[in-house]
């Protein structure tokens, strides 16, 4: 089976999916009075987006010669996410010593959609990995 057409999917599709949640996620900031783009929202959803396309080039990239490590690779990629959260993101939430739900969900909306499409496209990857 070919892969050729999966990456530019999976960028196309993570990037509709992420424009869409951006756009409801700064009219929920308007309509709860919030300010828009608080709660580092602007990077959480850049640095989502680079760490998911990074994993997932690296995944495609990899996919023929360490066919059986995929998984493993893709474990990998989730704990520098979790790296990256609690490097760049955790102090800033923790400064006044609480994460309000605003700031929790600025974080992990855009994490758990990139998640989605990691794992749905990691997954297409193994079943289209030809088998020894």
């Amino acid at each position: 089976m070919r892969t050729s057409g999966l990456f530019p999917t999976f960028l196309f599709s993570l990037i509709i999916a992420l424009l869409i949640s951006f756009w409801l996620h700064l009219l929920w900031q308007d309509y709860a009075g919030l300010e828009r783009g608080s709660d580092l929202l602007y990077l959480s959803y850049t640095v989502n987006f680079l760490l998911a396309s990074g994993i997932f080039i690296l995944l495609y990239m990899l996919r023929r010669k360490y066919k059986y490590q995929i998984g493993f690779i893709y474990m990998g990629g989730s704990l520098l996410k979790f790296l990256v959260f609690f490097l760049l993101f955790y102090p800033g939430y923790r400064e006044d010593a609480l994460v309000t739900k605003s700031e929790f969900g600025a974080f992990f909306i855009p994490y758990l959609l990139c998640l989605l499409f990691e794992t749905v496209f990691t997954a297409k990857i193994l079943l289209r990995n030809p088998k020894v």
